[in-house]
């Protein structure tokens, strides 16, 4: 019974991975249930006779349409076909309208006979992903606040610099400061000065809404928001409207000698990204503004516009 060809489907049936078999042209000359159920429950037109597809081609169409993975599959499977490697594992996503979904991708041969074939098995690792980037959001995410950290902020940073360089688009940067967050904490405690830290941030929520908008928490009591596609004008709209609805939080601060209740101060400054320009540049410049708004009474913004030969710098 063990050499039976019905014994070996029933094995190969019973598995919950989806497994074909191609030859070296690319043929498809096996699939086990898994694999037929799955086209089914995907909507796929090939649901009765596999054997007539050639995988190498689906590949091939799938690259031409601009898929990447198909492309990447399709060059895989070949690698191994042509013995340049000895086997070939690719992960990669397959989402439905309903869910989230990723597989992994292995190609192994076999010879029988003198031919030589192919097994290539798709695994669903959907669970093992999706509690890979729930790590990774936790990871990118302020403990206390649940905005993004300093590691997540420097991360997005660098990718929106990279678009707004693409684009020839101008990025602003706000570093906020809360005035005094040293006299609330020894005055009222702690607890307190979380509570504060909360309310300020669910604040910097509100102001970071668009596409290319990002607020995390810069380091203790400071934070930062990325305006892409910004331009200092618009930004320091939306800085005053930030520093004024801070204000109207009311948090209490009445040791601070600005005003009983929690202010902030914003360095603010807009470049359009270069060659010769880095993220670092914008940086510095956001945290010298800081520092000239704080040393001129703070409770304000200090703003600037940097361009290649000049910068034009106010304080408001």
């Amino acid at each position: 019974m063990e050499d039976s060809d019905d014994f070996l489907r029933l094995i190969l049936d019973s598995i919950a991975e989806n497994i074909a078999v191609i030859d070296e042209g690319g043929g498809i000359r096996f699939v086990n249930h898994s694999w037929s159920q799955f086209g089914s429950d995907n909507a796929c037109s090939i649901t009765q006779d596999w054997s007539k597809m050639n995988y190498l081609s689906v590949c091939d169409s799938a690259a031409l349409a601009g898929d990447e993975f198909g492309m990447l599959a399709g060059n895989g499977i070949k690698s191994v076909i042509d013995q340049k490697e000895a086997y070939f594992n690719l992960e990669y996503p397959c989402h439905s309208n309903n869910e989230q979904r990723w597989f992994i991708m292995r190609v192994s041969p076999f010879e029988l006979n003198k031919e030589r074939f192919f097994v290539i098995s798709h695994q669903d690792v959907t669970e093992r992903k999706l509690a890979e980037k729930a790590v990774e959001k936790l990871a990118r995410r302020d403990g206390l606040t649940n905005i993004y950290n300093r590691r997540a902020f420097d991360e997005i940073l660098s990718e929106q610099w990279q678009q707004c360089l693409t684009l020839k688009q101008p990025i602003s940067l706000a570093v906020i400061d809360l005035d005094h967050f040293k006299l609330l904490n020894d005055t009222y405690g702690h607890q307190i000065g979380d509570d504060c830290l909360i309310a300020v941030s669910a604040l910097l929520k509100n102001f970071a809404r668009r596409t290319g908008d990002v607020c995390a928490r810069y380091g203790g009591e400071e934070f930062a928001v990325i305006w892409s596609y910004t331009t200092l004008l618009e930004a320091l709209v939306l800085s005053k409207a930030l520093l004024e609805e801070i204000r109207q939080l009311k948090i209490p601060n009445e040791r601070s000698p600005i005003a009983p209740y929690m202010t902030a101060s914003i360095g603010l400054v807009e470049m359009t990204p270069n060659r010769i320009l880095e993220t670092r540049d914008l940086i510095a410049q956001a945290d010298d503004l800081l520092y000239q708004a704080k040393e001129s009474g703070r409770n304000k913004v200090s703003s600037l516009i940097v361009v290649p030969s000049s910068a034009v710098e106010n304080q408001n």
